[in-house]
């Protein structure tokens, strides 16, 4: 049976979720407090670059079953589930996670429900945020207990949300153990469409719940970590790094995904995410479990340190003065998202140690010159590489990689390549002249 539903907070997990929920035959409202992203949103527009949500989102705007607005009064009122979908930076200056918006979106809502609701948390939040708002939740709201909270993380991978929203992987849902309510029920309703296909469905406690996304997060940062680590150890020794990934991967213990060495790993979630774990980690009294993501982070932050000092070496020592091509300004391809973008933190060096760098990017050139506005922005490929000593790729969108060395052979001063992400075909552009290095390949 169809419901209306909420989500407080239209950025990319939000609007994600709401253009979802209206797929799966909810009625949706979209609640911001940014009057200009709600217009936007309003029109069928999406603010950020996500594969197949803009055709989702229009669809489901002029069919009049998704709505935006910046009233919670009117969400209060005719929502009978209310997604909480905001951010939780990281603060500044610490690493800890910035719990605002979230505790904003409790204490606007709240006192505004007068009949019984049920409130999912999506945010990524530190342990125990989520028996903390159900306390307040109820201290709140005028209809008391009967205004109910759990935590359904999310587990969005950037390039793929709208598929990750309608055919997860897997659906977890914390709740209060002593107090389980309707919750369960309600979200079983949310998702029938998705359960129906078999759709594995987890039921916990609320600190469970919390800890399964920064969990996975961490899980994932530490391999990939790992393998640029062994990287390091391979550039020393003349090995291979990509043909060890591929030999150790068959181990179906270990497996081949997030072993591929290079840049390392950035974006909105993973590098922020496991800040706050070990920020958490330490108010519980528990650092010490978690002091090896540190390492973590310090191995993923040296990758970027060692492109920029490979390329010192490559231009002759002194990048003052050296025109270099950086290929690749989101942290990832399929996105715009620049935060904490490792291609981008290597051009920004890059400039900083006096080169001149030109930069291309198929999605985030606007975004990129936000963050750095003394780079270059070029809109293709070739104009970017014009003339340069160095071509470095720093994200690797399918365009980079099916790119033709022999043409681009001829745009450049100096056929000189630093494959960032290990994504080209080395003989390929080996044979076309270039002077091929890669991460933790060919010493």
């Amino acid at each position: 049976m169809p419901l209306t539903i909420s989500v407080f907070g239209t950025g990319y997990l939000g609007a994600t979720h709401a253009a979802g929920m209206a797929e799966l035959g909810h009625r949706v409202i979209g609640v911001d407090v940014d009057e200009a992203k709600i217009a936007r949103l309003s029109r069928g527009e999406v603010p950020f670059y996500e594969p197949g949500l803009p055709e989702l989102l229009r669809k489901h705007v002029e069919s009049g079953r998704l709505t935006f607005t910046t009233d919670a009064t009117l969400a209060a009122a005719e929502a009978d589930v209310h997604f909480i979908g905001v951010g939780t930076p990281q603060r500044k200056g610490e690493y800890a996670a910035d719990m605002t918006y979230v505790d904003a979106v409790i204490e606007t809502l709240a006192p505004l429900l007068t009949r019984p609701a049920v409130i999912l948390g999506k945010s990524t939040v530190p342990v125990g945020t989520a028996a903390r708002l159900a306390q307040r939740v109820r201290e709140l709201a005028p209809v008391g207990d009967a205004a109910e909270l759990g935590w359904n993380p999310e587990f969005l991978r950037e390039g793929f949300a709208v598929e990750d929203t309608l055919r997860p992987d897997r659906l977890v849902l914390g709740v209060d153990k002593d107090r389980p309510g309707r919750i369960e029920e309600v979200a079983r309703e949310v998702y029938a469409e998705i359960l129906e296909r078999d759709t594995p469905f987890l039921v916990t406690d609320l600190a469970t719940a919390e800890l399964v996304k920064v969990s996975a997060n961490a899980f994932l940062a530490t391999k990939i970590s790992f393998i640029n680590a062994i990287a390091e150890v391979c550039e020393v020794t003349g090995a291979d790094v990509t043909e060890l990934a591929d030999a150790i991967g068959y181990d179906d213990r270990i497996g081949r995904k997030f072993l591929g060495a290079g840049l390392g790993f950035g974006g909105g979630c993973l590098p922020k995410d496991i800040r706050a774990f070990m920020a958490r980690a330490g108010e519980l009294g528990v650092d010490q479990a978690l002091t090896f993501l540190r390492e973590v982070d310090a191995v993923n932050l040296r990758r970027r340190q060692h492109v920029v000092d490979l390329a010192t070496r490559l231009v002759g020592g002194s990048l003052d003065g050296a025109r270099v091509a950086v290929l690749g300004a989101a942290f990832k391809p399929n996105s715009d998202d620049v935060r904490d973008s490792p291609a981008l933190d290597v051009a920004g060096a890059l400039h900083l140690r006096g080169a001149k760098v030109k930069v291309h990017d198929p999605e985030a050139n606007a975004n990129a010159a936000a963050v750095w506005p003394t780079l270059e922005f070029h809109d293709s490929v070739a104009a970017a590489c014009a003339d340069a000593d160095l071509v470095v790729i720093g994200t690797e969108w399918r365009q980079f990689r099916e790119a033709d060395p022999a043409a681009l052979a001829g745009e450049v001063a100096h056929a000189r390549v630093i494959d960032g992400r290990n994504c080209l075909p080395v003989e390929d552009w080996q044979a076309a002249g270039w002077d091929y290095h890669g991460m933790g390949r060919f010493a």
